[in-house]
């Protein structure tokens, strides 16, 4: 019975080592000549080069040998580098959770020269290092032929000799990925799949008319089709960010509908992933709060709101977390669509109180601006010439709000610029909270409300206004002959 017992524990003892042994990874990296000095294990964060981040470090000794062990149980694999102390010499690797392997490298003959031991995928990695290097080099030589090509037919050789190029890479990863279905480089050739678009031709469901969006559709439907979403290692490649990039700001239709649908896809995509769905969600919402596309702040609120203050973003700090809330809270009240805040502030001139919600008209524009602002010294008569020419006949009126100096200043500026037609008021007492509401961080800052004071328009300037009135006019009309036709 005890011998039982301690063939028991010694199975135990065995299996619990093994265990450990699948944490982490266990690397022993031989380059002869190279002695007393750091190499650096580092890895890719959904970006391509430059942008690499350190893993681990370690010492090579008097020969040459430097040892990088870790027991990590949450290390996720991917594309790795070593990357030596000089920063500027460095090659790629597959790293997998658990992997224990010796890598032998000779600098003078990179990327070819580097063997590894007990890591047979590595090895063949290696063998599509040397067939990209020669993929590599043979469209080098396209291209010079392109640029040397004198006739129409022989810029079409060129092209079919560029497609029969490409199709060899394709073919070599389909090949790669039947025979070795399971691994990481099959993960990865998986994500790197672009859409195949079939030849046409593509009709519409009458079987007459050509589809002429069908290309843009399939492509946009299938573009995902061979990412793993539920692979946190795809992470640690250079893959992600990029295709992140094609997909929301190429072939997503840029507004807040559209962009807040496609986030909740790629969300619910990663979701119970670590690494994947916290760059998802770090990508979207930075892209919305930087983007140009006017009215995509509403985008910004809805993923705030949605995840952020829900607890979904694990990784910030409750200092971190209080800033997007605090923005999100801030725009939240002036989005496009939203009926605008009040505002109550005595005409510069009158010192009567004038009302933004009680001023009749077809549209307003709202302009937060500064005397002393040299912008808004530039921005306001190129605002008023419009007005002038364009704007009031389709029904527009000014409401203006000084955002700072006094009384005379103001005038001075007011009179100046010949802005006598326009609501001018200021704030005197410093007691409205329009700064707030409005998120008035800069001037000029001008909205375009339409009868109800709904907003249509926001960050507004005189270039694109009257483009902008045209397009809320025709979308009107469109609206007002389908109801007339049913």
């Amino acid at each position: 019975m005890n011998q039982i017992r301690i063939i028991a524990m010694l199975l135990f003892i065995s299996m619990a080592q093994r265990s450990i042994a699948r944490d982490g990874y266990h690397i022993h990296l031989k380059i002869p000549n190279v002695k007393d000095s750091t190499v650096y294990l580092v890895n890719y964060y959904g970006k391509p080069l430059p942008t690499i981040y350190k893993r681990d470090s370690a010492r090579f000794d008097k020969n040459g040998v430097a040892s990088f062990n870790s027991n990590d149980s949450e290390f996720v694999g991917g594309i790795y580098m070593m990357l030596l102390s000089d920063r500027n010499t460095y090659f790629e690797f597959l790293l997998n959770k658990g992997d224990d392997m010796t890598i032998t490298a000779d600098l003078k003959n990179l990327p070819e020269g580097i063997t590894f031991k007990n890591s047979p995928e590595n090895e063949r990695f290696q063998q599509y290092v040397t067939f990209l290097k020669g993929y590599g080099t043979q469209q080098q030589d396209l291209q010079k032929e392109l640029s040397q090509a004198k006739t129409k037919d022989d810029t079409l050789a060129v092209h079919k000799k560029a497609a029969a190029s490409s199709k060899e890479l394709t073919n070599y990863r389909h090949s790669y990925s039947e025979k070795y279905p399971k691994t990481l480089l099959t993960t990865i050739f998986n994500a790197l799949e672009v859409p195949q678009v079939p030849e046409g031709p593509h009709l519409l469901e009458d079987g007459v008319t050509r589809d002429s969006n069908f290309a843009y559709n399939y492509y946009k439907a299938h573009f995902w089709d061979g990412f793993n979403f539920q692979d946190d290692r795809l992470i640690h490649t250079p893959l992600y960010d990029s295709k992140l990039e094609e997909y929301m700001n190429k072939l997503v239709f840029p507004w807040p509908d559209s962009v807040e649908k496609e986030s909740d896809r790629l969300l619910k995509k990663t979701r119970g992933t670590k690494e994947l769905f916290k760059y998802t969600l770090f990508w979207v919402t930075r892209n919305v709060e930087n983007s140009k596309v006017m009215g995509m702040d509403e985008a910004f609120v809805y993923l705030v709101e949605n995840y952020y203050m829900k607890g979904d973003a694990y990784w910030l700090s409750n200092e971190e977390l209080t800033k997007y809330t605090d923005r999100a809270m801030k725009i939240a009240p002036n989005v496009i669509g939203n009926l605008t805040p009040e505002i109550k502030l005595p005409n510069v001139v009158t010192k009567n109180e004038e009302s933004l919600q009680n001023l009749k008209a077809k549209y307003t524009l709202l302009v937060f601006y500064s005397p002393n602002c040299g912008h808004c010294q530039k921005e306001l008569p190129e605002l008023d010439s419009l007005y002038r020419a364009e704007l009031k006949s389709k029904g527009v009126k000014m409401f203006t709000v000084a955002t700072e100096g006094d009384q005379k200043a103001i005038n001075d500026f007011i009179t100046k610029n010949k802005l006598e037609e326009w609501t001018n008021t200021w704030d005197p007492e410093h007691a409205g909270d329009w700064r707030g509401k409005y998120d008035v961080y800069s001037t000029p800052t001008i909205y375009l409300l339409n009868e109800k004071k709904i907003i249509k328009g926001k960050r507004l300037d005189h270039s694109n206004i009257a483009g902008l009135l045209d397009m809320i006019e025709k979308i009107a009309k469109d609206k007002s002959d389908k109801k007339t036709k049913s």
